[in-house]
Order: C-alpha cells, then structure tokens, then sequence
C-alpha cells in the first residue's frame, strides 16, 4: 500500500541547509502498519509530511497502491489518505462547531447524506450525537482526538498518517484511544504509519518499525524482535532502555557504543 525507495527531504539552501531524511526506505502491506520511532529531530514526522505532500521538498520515490506520487497531490490521494496529528488543540477550528468540523471534508469530497455520516462517524469512536454542536474548548483532549479521528476516517480513506497521536493526552486516556485506533483498523482494514518516540506504543499499535536517528534509518525490524528484547543497533537498544524507565547504570554502558 505504501512505499518509500531512496526518499530525501532538504530544507533550505546553501550551507544553512539542514538535510532532516536521508534515504529512507519503507514498505507497508495494505491493511499493515509500521511504526516510525526515534527522538525528537530524528526526521521521522518530516517522512511522514512528505508523504501527506505537506513538505514538497523532497526527492527518491514514493508510492501509494502502486501510483507514484508527485510534488502535489490529487483529490483522490486527499480521500484515500489523511492525517491524524499530534495535537488535538491545535488540530481543530476553534471557532468552527463539531459538526461543521466534521462536514467541511464531506463537502470538499462530494460526499451527500452529511448528516448521517457525521452521526455515524462520531458514533464510531465513542461520542454521541451530543456532541455534533459542541466547540473544541467545549471538549477534553481526548474528546477532540476522537473528532480529528472521526474527520479522518468520515471520508473512508485507506490509509491514516499518525503524527504521535496520543502523546498530548493524559496517561489514563492514551490507552483508550489507542484501542480505538487499533479497533477501527480491524473493523476497516486500514493501513497505518505511526510516529511515535514510544516504543510501547509501537509494540502495542505496529507489526513493523523503523528507527531512525539524525535523519537516518539504522534498523528496522519486527515487533516479535522487540519484544523480544534483541535490537541490534546500539541506539535501539538505548531507546528500549529509556522506554523502561531511568537507570543510570545502564544508560551509562551505552556512552562507549554512542
């Protein structure tokens, strides 16, 4: 379902230019997911950009289903594929009530019977029709994940961009969104990409994951070899350590290989 071959993101000109990606390499199986893990300033949310043509910048090869994408994308790519991102306060017009929220992509698409789709989509991830005439500051963070989820997922596309979607949320609520996202991928045989600096998360939502480090990609590998706690690249495994809690010891045995 989706492809990446050689793909290289640049920003800016010059000697000020600050190369975020290097040859990153991918393949996801539709109805697959793959988890895109590292530390913050690693490149994996500008792969994830390029491929929602939100960064143009780019060069190597992407695919969706087997058609190559360009610089700009088509409505057709707009309805198979969407974004869920990381901040649910930033993610959704203040101004604009749920209901409007949740419309404004059934009329860029063509979509008709507007109504019963908003009610079926929000019914979908656990909110009734309540809150069709709500505002986002009417909402809890976990509420508004759900109605950017719903936006998502109201125009039946095939494949959901995860920007990090439950790192904004409390502890108590990103277990319950999470089995939402894992739930509606079953039920609709989506193909997912998730950023996450978890691995928990990863292990939890994945079958496949891609570490990537200053840009780089340096392993990628199953879930069953994370669980199996048998990284082999000296940086995953310090990144499995840090998802274990702090241990000065351990941390400290990894200063030689770093």
């Amino acid at each position: 379902m989706i492809r990446a071959a050689g793909l290289d993101v640049r920003f800016g000109r010059g000697e000020g230019a600050v190369h975020a990606v290097r040859a990153v390499d991918f393949e996801v199986a539709p109805a697959g997911s793959i988890g895109l893990v590292g530390e913050s300033g690693s490149g994996k949310s500008t792969v994830l950009r390029a491929i929602a043509g939100l960064v143009d910048d780019w060069t190597g090869t992407l695919e969706i289903a087997g058609e190559p994408l360009g610089r700009s994308r088509s409505r057709q790519f707009r309805r198979e594929v969407q974004m869920v991102f990381q901040d649910p306060y930033g993610a959704l017009h203040p101004r604009h009530a749920v209901d409007r929220i949740l419309k404004e992509p059934l009329v860029i698409q063509g979509f008709d019977a507007r109504d019963r789709r908003v009610e079926a989509a929000l019914d979908e991830v656990g909110l009734d029709a309540s809150f069709r005439y709500r505002f986002p500051h009417q909402l809890s963070g976990g509420q508004r994940q759900r109605v950017a989820i719903a936006r998502a997922l109201i125009i039946e596309p095939r494949v959901l961009l995860l920007d990090e979607p439950t790192s904004a949320l409390d502890v108590s609520i990103q277990a319950e969104v999470l089995n939402l996202l894992q739930r509606l991928r079953r039920e609709r045989a989506l193909t997912y990409v998730l950023v996450s600096h978890n691995l928990a998360v990863v292990g939890h939502m994945c079958e496949h994951l891609v570490v990537m480090r200053d840009g780089d990609v340096v392993e990628s590998m199953d879930v069953a070899t994370l669980r199996r706690r048998s990284p082999t690249h000296p940086y995953t495994r310090q990144l499995f350590q840090a998802s274990l809690g702090y241990d000065a010891a351990v941390i400290a045995s990894f200063v030689d290989d770093l």
